[in-house]
């Protein structure tokens, strides 16, 4: 395979929980690739596995024909893709720019009109499987963009997961993940309320998870989250701040297409009220420590 993308590395912005993982699965590929995060210690792993470090979204952007971005919120989004020294700006002619930050639907849009106008493409493509699916190339990635450029970025996507969907033109692949979304915070409030109900009934948690997980109820988050309720492991996989975001984000889109999702309703307000408790640093299975503390006593 080429080590390349067409010409250039592969830049990738925003090395977190996830994003390390990612690139890790890129160097490991064969393809060059070039870095920016923040705080550049988090990009040590990375940088001593082969990554090249840049100093800004700025440094990055001219280097790099296909460019990952994995950012906190949709005003992070829009900074690195149309601030003055952004992507768009700096971007080379040509160059493939991916979006996997859970942001709205509205600015993918925005963000595509403005690419296709500078001579560049631009996908959004944000992903679901958490910390664990990233470290084992299990992620599912929702896409959305021309057509044409996500053949292009198809085989490197393939990477990350086995599971690459293309759902339309831009913003499509943000709505998606608003789908997903709203399933895993209505998942998340009836594992809850099962481990609630399962204390006040004296069952024993562990079993009733073995049994409910090998039926109809078998979700994603009770195989990998409920285990890490069970043994008071809140680290994040994924952020209650970000899951707070994709939880508003979700619910304007909602209502600006005039509907009324009473489980989106709550498990946002929840959600909000986690974050505002404390947590919002904590990984999404925190939500039990709200339902933790209004247990029956026995």
């Amino acid at each position: 395979m080429s080590t390349t993308f067409e010409g250039g590395a592969v830049g990738f912005i925003g090395v977190g929980v996830m994003g390390r993982s990612l690139v890790g699965h890129l160097l490991k590929a064969g393809y060059p690739v070039v870095v920016y995060t923040r705080s550049k210690a988090k990009a040590g792993a990375a940088l001593a596995a082969g990554a090249q470090w840049a100093d800004s979204p700025a440094a990055l952007a001219p280097r790099c024909k296909l460019i990952f971005t994995m950012v906190g919120f949709p005003a992070d989004v829009e900074e690195v893709f149309l601030g003055p020294k952004g992507l768009l700006a700096l971007a080379p002619a040509g160059a493939l720019l991916v979006d996997l930050t859970t942001s709205t639907p509205s600015l993918a849009k925005r963000i595509a009109t403005a690419a296709h106008a500078r001579g560049l493409s631009a996908l959004d493509a944000p992903v679901t499987g958490g910390d664990v699916g990233a470290q084992k190339a299990t992620l599912s990635v929702m896409v959305g963009g021309d057509a044409a450029a996500f053949s292009l970025a198809e085989p490197v996507l393939k990477l990350f997961g086995p599971t690459i969907v293309y759902h339309g033109p831009a913003g499509s692949g943000q709505h998606a993940k608003m789908c997903n979304q709203i399933m895993i915070a209505c998942t998340m409030m009836g594992m809850c309320e099962a481990l609630v109900y399962a204390h006040a009934a004296g069952l024993d948690a562990q079993a009733m998870l073995k049994s409910t997980g090998g039926g109809g109820a078998a979700s994603w988050s009770l195989q990998n989250l409920a285990p890490r309720i069970l043994a008071g492991n809140f680290a994040p996989g994924f952020y209650v701040k970000h899951f707070c975001k994709d939880l508003a984000i979700a619910l304007a889109a909602a209502k600006e297409m005039g509907l009324d999702l009473p489980g989106l309703i709550l498990g946002e307000k929840l959600y909000r009220e986690l974050a505002a408790a404390g947590h919002a640093d904590d990984g999404t299975q925190a939500l039990w420590k709200l339902y933790e503390a209004k247990l029956p006593k026995r």
